[in-house]
């Protein structure tokens, strides 16, 4: 991937954290998956690879791939690919479809922050909730206290710490390279970030890239939350997929902090939420019951839409 140097000239990746990712994908020997996903994130300016966390960008793809290779036989029409997450033990099935047994790329799905259109590639997420932490609120409230300020540490696929950017004094509207550039905002949400890790049952999180610290304030353009997400100390040009489900399913909480800032009136079913983010929308189907009651809380199913492009097939030289 050519780390650590921040340019990456000497690899493949992309100079960014959202471009350095990587894709382990397997033939599963479980009953209730076709593929194992192991999903690796590798640090641009050191010399680190983090296997901490999941990636739903990276999951979009892997259905495709594995069609591709022969893994999982195409059916004529739609392919349904259930993959097992073995980062956190979740499952996920992604629909590809495949007309004629071939992978389908062409079509008029559209993803803000991602560049033109592509076929549909429909996420259903099973079994998410506390799939790093051990339960869905980890710290076994709706809100804590950390640093003096109220956060909501939740984990519905990942790992999310949900901080009002009003405590901040910002708008929550500023440009990611702005959040970036202010070094005292980074110093004060990574000293959250360490103590919230523990507080989330993730230990000592100083070289982890979990949790992210999604700074949310009231919707700017008809979405239900604006979301500003460090990841954890780069600011997300969009927002992750399985960050933005831990955001949605903290607005579906009464008294959360991501609930108060929406002020979404919660109620059992499914709803469709339009998480904002730097570059446009995010929409997430949710369905919850007993919204009301904390103990009897549950998030029945989480699903996206993603899109997935085959860019290149090949070798990538290692140096001996």
């Amino acid at each position: 991937m050519g780390s650590p140097d921040e340019r990456q000239i000497d690899g493949v990746g992309g100079a960014h954290p959202l471009t350095s990712k990587i894709a382990i994908v397997s033939a599963s020997a479980r009953d209730d998956a076709d593929v194992d996903y192991l999903f690796l994130q590798v640090v641009v300016d050191k010399a680190e690879v983090s296997d901490a966390q999941n990636c739903g960008n990276i999951l979009a793809g892997v259905g495709p791939f594995a069609i591709e290779e022969g893994i999982v036989p195409a059916a004529d029409g739609v392919t349904d690919v259930r993959i097992f997450m073995v980062n956190t033990g979740a499952r996920a099935v992604a629909r590809v479809e495949t007309p004629g047994g071939t992978v389908n790329y062409q079509g008029d799905a559209r993803i803000d922050g991602v560049p033109g259109t592509a076929a549909p590639v429909p996420l259903d997420f099973l079994d998410i909730a506390g799939s790093s932490c051990g339960a869905l609120l980890p710290t076994g409230h709706v809100v804590d206290t950390v640093a003096g300020l109220e956060v909501t540490c939740i984990d519905n696929g990942m790992p999310v710490v949900l901080l009002n950017a009003a405590d901040f004094g910002l708008v929550g509207d500023e440009a990611p390279e702005t959040l970036e550039a202010d070094l005292a905002l980074k110093e004060r949400i990574e000293a959250i970030r360490l103590e919230a890790g523990r507080l989330m049952q993730l230990g000592d999180v100083t070289s982890k890239t979990v949790p992210k610290m999604s700074l949310v304030s009231p919707p700017k353009s008809g979405g239900v939350i604006n979301t500003r997400t460090f990841i954890p100390h780069r600011v997300h040009e969009a927002i992750g997929v399985l960050g933005s489900v831990s955001v949605a399913t903290a607005c579906m909480l009464p008294g959360s902090v991501g609930q108060t800032v929406s002020g979404l009136a919660v109620s059992d079913g499914v709803s469709q939420l339009e998480v904002e983010h730097p570059t446009g929308f995010f929409t997430v189907e949710m369905e919850v019951s007993s919204a009301a009651d904390l103990a009897r809380f549950k998030v029945s199913r989480a699903a996206l839409l993603r899109t997935a492009r085959l860019l290149m097939r090949g070798e990538v030289m290692v140096p001996a």
